[in-house]
C-alpha cells in the first residue's frame, strides 16, 4: 500500500470515526467501493445502523445525516485529486528533467487537501458529539473505547 493511500486510509478512517461515532469498527482496513454513489450509500448504511443503537431521534438523524452528507462529497471529491496528482507525478518522472520543485509543489498541495479533510472529519467529530446526549455519548464512548483499544 503506497504512503498516500495509508494516508488517505487514515482520513478515512478519521472520518467514520466521526460519523459513525466507532461503529464501523475496523471500516478503514477494508477495500470500500469507489463509485461516489456507492460510498454514500455505504457510509449512509453505516451511519443508519449507528443512530439506530443508539434510538436517535429523526432530529438527530437529520442533522448526522447532513454531516456525513458533507463528508462523503468532500472526501469524494479528494479522492478524485488523487488520480491528477498520480498523472501530474507520472509526466515529471516521464519528463528529461523532472522539476523537484514541481513535485514538491504537488505534494504539499495533496498534504494541505489532506490536512483540510482531516480537520473537517474533527470538526465532525465534534458536531455529533453535540447533537448526541450524555446517555448516547457515553454509549458510543464504549465503542470507540472497544475499537481504538483505549482503555
Amino acid at each position: 500500500m503506497t504512503s498516500t493511500r495509508r494516508i488517505l486510509t487514515l482520513a478515512g478512517a478519521a472520518a467514520g470515526l466521526a460519523l459513525l461515532a466507532g461503529f464501523a469498527g475496523g471500516c478503514g482496513m477494508h477495500r470500500h467501493p469507489r463509485d461516489p454513489a456507492e460510498v454514500a450509500s455505504f457510509v449512509a448504511s453505516h451511519v443508519d445502523d449507528a443512530l439506530d443503537n443508539l434510538d436517535a431521534t429523526p432530529t438527530q438523524r437529520q442533522q448526522i445525516h447532513a454531516i456525513a452528507d458533507k463528508l462523503v462529497k468532500d472526501g469524494v471529491a479528494l479522492h478524485a485529486g488523487q488520480a491528477d496528482a498520480r498523472k501530474a507525478l507520472v509526466a515529471q518522472w516521464d519528463s528529461a528533467q523532472p522539476n523537484r520543485d514541481q513535485i514538491h509543489a504537488l505534494i504539499d498541495q495533496r498534504i494541505e487537501a489532506l490536512r483540510a479533510f482531516a480537520y473537517e472529519a474533527a470538526d465532525s467529530a465534534v458536531d455529533v458529539h453535540g447533537i448526541l446526549t450524555p446517555d448516547q455519548r457515553a454509549k458510543v464512548s464504549k465503542k470507540i473505547h472497544r475499537h481504538a483499544d483505549v482503555h
